[in-house]
């Protein structure tokens, strides 16, 4: 990369106004994940104001929520937040595979950043070890990805 160019988003959260978006279903991980993310926005410098937190019903219902929200225009990054744990029916197929996809569509038809911070997991004890707020908080990942890409996407 010598002599090329290369921009990078800071993880501050100065001068951001993010949104984040949980599911209640399976609320025992949510929240979780959720003080997570507000932890680290806080330790990122941010004020507790420049957050604002939406809950629905599921996963399912986090793209739609999320699309509100890119074009109200308020926000520069919205982080999701759920947990879609495998059962014995192809349902968490589609639930997972159709927020992923329906999140993502969001973020490309607004341009704002929409970060899939949802676990999907084959248990319950999986996604558990994923929203400790003691050990890795996916919460926490997903607001430092939301808070450098919504810095890297202001240099242009």
């Amino acid at each position: 990369m010598s002599g090329s160019i290369v921009h990078e988003g800071t993880l501050s959260a100065a001068a951001q106004r993010v949104a984040i978006v949980a599911a209640r279903f399976n609320d025992e991980i949510v929240s979780q994940l959720i003080t997570g993310a507000l932890s680290a926005h806080r330790k990122a410098g941010g004020k507790s104001a420049d957050v604002e937190v939406v809950r629905v019903p599921g996963a399912f219902e986090l793209p739609v929520a999320a699309r509100r929200l890119a074009f109200a225009g308020q926000f520069t990054a919205i982080v999701a937040l759920g947990c879609v744990v495998r059962g014995d029916t192809p349902h968490f197929d589609f639930v997972a595979g159709e927020c992923a996809r329906g999140l993502m569509q969001v973020a490309l038809d607004t341009g704002v950043p929409v970060i899939f911070g949802v676990l999907t997991t084959e248990t319950f004890e999986q996604a558990q070890e994923r929203a400790s707020v003691t050990r890795m908080n996916k919460g926490g990942e997903s607001m430092h990805a939301a808070l450098e890409m919504a810095s890297l996407l202001t240099r242009w």
